[in-house]
Formats: C-alpha cells, structure tokens, sequence
C-alpha cells in the first residue's frame, strides 16, 4: 500500500496530532517492512534502489545511504540527487525532511521532526506535533549530530561532529557545539587547506 494522503496531511500540518489512528498504523507498518527490505540488501544490489524509490518521498540519482537506516516513516524524507549519508541515520521524519543534492551526513546523525506536548495528559494520549527540517544544497554534516524539528540548514554549511542543531544554520558558515553557534563564515582559507595546516594539493 502506499500511504495515504489523509495521514500524510495530518502528520505534515501545523499543530498536535494523535497517533491512534488505525489507518496511520496500519501504513507505518507497511513503511517499516519496506525498511526492513532496503537494510537486508546487499552493496550493489539494484534492489536497493528500487526499494529506496517506493519508501522515501524522493530518492534522487546517485543518492547512496549505507545501511542500517532508522526511519519513522521514509516517506516524508526527500534525498536531493548525490546526496550521501553513512551508517546510523536516524530519521524521525513524521514531518517532512529535505536533503538537498551532494548534501554529506555522517555516521550516527539523527534528524528529528517531531516533539511532544510537555503536558502529560496529552503525552499519554500520544499526542505530537511536527515541524519540517531543510537542509541545503552540498552541506556537510559530522558525525553524531542531531537536529532538532523545524531548522533549516543553508547551502554549503558544515556542522561539526557531536553537535546539536536547535536553530537556523545560515548557508556558507560553519556551525559547532551543544547547542550549535555559529563559529566564522566559509572563507579564503579553507580554498588553499582542507584540514588544520594541510594544503590541498595544486593538482586537484
């Protein structure tokens, strides 16, 4: 079965939502077979591909997830074309995630989506809420990061391993720690070295 659009349109709107509605179950169950599928290929297997197709929102050219994947769903998870993630991704993807293309996401990152109401009653009524998370074009994202619902990442940033997302990443800059700040744009140096003191090579 595909999933269908009235449960996507309640997990990708605005505002809480409950979780106990049989038709949402019964399609997530049909999501998590599908993952079980595309975890249980092996390195260059076509049907990986295929799988991937039919379980995420978008899953475009070129794009290589190494197994395992966690998801919710898959199916509120765009991979722009290129886009790469290493083992471990974690997707928590009730609400929609985009990847944009060449986009590079280390192992053990998670993306979150979706949260709880902090009172209890409604916690025990499995009410939560969803907030996209976008994340631009060619960024690169170290290992063990989390990102929280609702940010947007900009083109070409990097976030640094062990950090925590909770707000907006302008593009071009890089961003590090717990929570994630800011720490200096993308600039002329990082043209000529590609890691502390050591040169890129001329002939690359």
């Amino acid at each position: 079965m595909t999933v269908p659009q009235r449960v996507l349109d309640v997990m990708h709107s605005p505002g809480i939502y409950f979780c106990d509605d049989p038709e949402m179950e019964a399609a997530q169950k049909e999501q998590l077979n599908l993952l079980y599928d595309f975890n249980a290929t092996r390195p260059g297997d076509p049907k990986r591909r295929e799988i991937g197709e039919r379980l995420f929102a978008e899953y475009g050219e070129g794009v290589y997830l190494e197994p395992p994947v966690h998801a919710n769903w898959g199916c509120s998870t765009h991979f722009g074309a290129h886009s790469y993630a290493n083992f471990n991704l974690t997707l928590v993807d009730d609400g929609e995630i985009f990847i944009g293309e060449y986009t590079m996401i280390g192992p053990n990152v998670t993306l979150v989506t979706t949260g709880h109401p902090i009172r209890p009653d409604l916690r025990e009524r499995v009410a939560q809420f969803s907030e996209p998370i976008h994340i631009g074009r060619n960024v690169w994202i170290g290992a063990n990061v989390t990102v929280l619902p609702g940010v947007t990442i900009g083109d070409n940033a990097v976030i640094g391993a062990c950090s925590l997302v909770t707000k907006d990443v302008p593009a071009n800059s890089v961003a590090v720690g717990a929570p994630a700040r800011v720490i200096r744009e993308i600039n002329e140096h990082d043209r000529e070295y590609y890691w502390r003191d050591r040169r890129i090579p001329d002939d690359i």
